[in-house]
């Protein structure tokens, strides 16, 4: 898992800012070779909310597979069969939503492992990040390599993150800060004390357990706070955004013309 050791290697040196975008509103697999050539370092297609077609998602992960782009899979609950099936689909990782306790990485465990270690019964396009179907090559090729971020989105998974970060399988600590503001009481207020203080509490358990922290907002704001482990956004968001930067640069030009009515 080539592309998964490239990532872990980017998480971890601290003077590398590692991006990505989370693909939530929209996906196609034309998308990742946007991303590779916008500079990006991963990409997430989020399955929690919309169900995008399974062969185009399974497609994109074998593109990342060849291309030694890492493509990660947010399966749509962290329970046994939806993170086994997403794992199926070829990526080299998961964005697991609302971990609350060790409980739940216990059932990550079971649905990414194969016996002894878990119960996953391996299948579909993840079968081809492999060179045999033996179980040590399982271990070493795909299993010891697995990028696993864990989303801290509720009061107990506050509560339990840092048994959380500090569990085997966790190679970044995650957060889901709308969620979890709105879990806190406080959505959406993201300069409130109480979401502040909460993430971070995140982010020191990560430290504490010698691992980065995931965060998803404003690029150059979360860098300047010293986060470097980065998705900037959605793409559909993206081109809302350019879109009406487009727009509203054409409509001022127009306005700005000699004797053009002025708002």
């Amino acid at each position: 898992m080539k592309a998964a050791r490239i990532l872990r290697e980017k998480i971890a040196n601290q003077d590398h800012i590692t991006t990505g975008a989370l693909c939530t509103f929209h996906f196609w697999p034309g998308l990742v070779e946007i991303a590779m050539k916008a500079g990006l370092d991963y990409l997430i297609i989020d399955l929690e909310h919309l169900t995008f077609d399974a062969t185009m998602v399974a497609e994109a992960c074998a593109i990342g597979r060849r291309q030694d782009f890492p493509i990660l899979i947010r399966p749509p609950a962290a329970e046994f069969t939806p993170v086994r099936l997403a794992l199926d689909l070829g990526p080299c990782g998961l964005l697991i939503p609302y971990v609350e306790s060790l409980d739940t990485m216990a059932t990550v465990q079971d649905a990414v492992y194969m016996p002894p270690r878990g119960r996953r019964r391996p299948g579909g396009q993840g079968n081809l990040w492999v060179s045999d179907v033996n179980y040590e090559t399982w271990k070493n090729e795909v299993e010891d390599q697995l990028i696993i971020l864990p989303q801290i989105e509720s009061r107990s998974g506050l509560e339990n993150v840092t048994a959380i970060a500090a569990h085997p399988l966790t190679t970044s600590i995650a957060v889901g800060p709308y969620d979890l503001s709105a879990n806190l009481g406080v959505c959406w207020k993201p300069e409130s004390d109480e979401l502040q203080n909460a993430l971070k509490k995140i982010r020191n358990a990560g430290q504490a357990a010698g691992k980065n922290m995931w965060m998803i907002g404003d690029g150059s704001e979360l860098v300047a706070q010293g986060y470097n482990f980065l998705c900037i956004g959605e793409p559909t968001m993206f081109l809302q955004s350019k879109l009406g930067e487009l727009n509203n640069s054409c409509k001022g030009s127009h306005d700005r013309r000699p004797g053009s009515l002025q708002c």
